[in-house]
């Protein structure tokens, strides 16, 4: 059986492929970083204490992209319209855009307002290619799974989709790059809500997007091999734009496409997690009076850190909430009880990691 007839077989060796190839290439850039001195230096605002290599975005795109040109040629995308497939490219196209800019911060330490210009703009090219939300569906049919025989109550005009898609697209690749302070952070939380588009896209009958997680999720994992505490490299802007960039074209190219009451919600549980703590900073610093890009340590992860957790449970209990919102998610689109029981398992996680905190603080008294 070939991938063009399986896409569950497709997924998979996209997956793998992603992961192996990351987890090979990190190490090559690791060494060429050191050689070539391109490291971050410490500062009080930062957890790291020695310099540190962050160009390990290098080896996510490497086995992103390695991954979905070798599915391609495996006949993965055989079964795939014309539409969907040019979506893949595009997707791919801007993720690499994306990446440039954040590389090219990581290299020259540009200023807020180039990177927001650059980003906009290729927001609108993707855009223009058909990554966009086009048109808004009646919440309640697509609830009872009739949407798909209804058409739009209404499509967007182009300057309100053309909006829309690129407050989208801008706002989670920042809300990524924001969550990237804490070693293994970003990568995981990609990863799992990564893994969550993937199991959403799938349940939708959105296989384009869902090899699209796939390889995203592999290269999270791959990269998580050498970035989880304590980090051997980081995967600066250029990463986490990457990253930040594919997961919100993914949401679009699959549950989004259509922004229905349900295919809307999803995505944005996955996402909702760096979307609010975002937003909470953003308006933090509002208040304030002081620019939104002002760099400070009011993050949620600056915050559970002043808390008493460690960097290891601060890590892996935002792990537990991003995929606590995953299940809820996979709930919502599958409507099984199995992902429900995945949900409360997850809470239950939460509870233990949060308790066990208290525990030890009263010990301690």
């Amino acid at each position: 059986m070939t991938l063009a007839y399986s896409p569950n077989a497709a997924a998979l060796v996209t997956f793998v492929v992603a992961g192996l190839v990351t987890a090979l290439v990190v190490p090559l850039v690791r060494a060429l970083g050191l050689r070539y001195d391109l490291v971050d230096p410490p500062d009080p605002r930062k957890q790291h204490t020695s310099p540190m290599v962050r160009l390990g975005g290098v080896g996510i795109v490497a086995g992103f992209s390695l991954a979905l040109t070798l599915t391609w040629l495996a006949g993965g995308f055989a079964d795939l319209p014309p539409d969907k497939d040019r979506l893949i490219w595009t997707t791919l196209a801007g993720s690499l855009c994306f990446f440039v800019i954040g590389l090219a911060d990581d290299l020259f330490a540009l200023p807020p307002l180039p990177r927001l210009v650059g980003q906009v703009a290729v927001a609108m090219a993707v855009w223009d290619q058909g990554v966009r939300i086009g048109s808004i569906e009646l919440p309640f049919e697509s609830l009872h799974g009739l949407h798909q025989a209804l058409p739009p109550l209404l499509t967007l005009p182009p300057g309100l989709s053309l909006l829309a898609t690129v407050v989208w697209l801008v706002g989670i690749t920042n809300a990524i790059n924001w969550l990237d302070g804490l070693d293994g952070l970003a990568a995981g939380v990609s990863g799992i809500a990564a893994i969550g588009l993937l199991s959403v896209s799938f349940s939708l009958a959105q296989p384009a997007a869902g090899l699209l997680a796939a390889a995203l999720a592999g290269a999270c994992l791959g990269f998580l091999r050498h970035n989880f505490n304590p980090a051997r490299i980081f995967m600066g802007d250029g990463g986490s734009y990457f990253l930040g960039f594919a997961l919100a074209a993914i949401s679009i190219v699959g549950p989004a496409k259509g922004l229905t009451g349900v295919s809307l919600l999803l995505p944005l549980l996955i996402l909702s997690l760096p979307l609010a703590d975002m937003s909470a900073v953003i308006m933090g610093r509002l208040s304030e009076g002081r620019s939104p890009f002002y760099p400070d340590r009011r993050h949620l992860h600056h915050r559970l850190l002043r808390s008493g957790l460690s960097h290891r449970r601060t890590v892996v209990l935002i792990y537990a909430f991003t995929q606590w919102l995953g299940a809820l998610a996979l709930v919502l689109a599958n409507a099984e009880n199995r992902f429900l029981w995945l949900a409360l398992a997850t809470a239950v996680l939460i509870a233990a990691v949060v308790m066990s905190r208290r525990s030890v603080q009263q010990e301690l008294r």
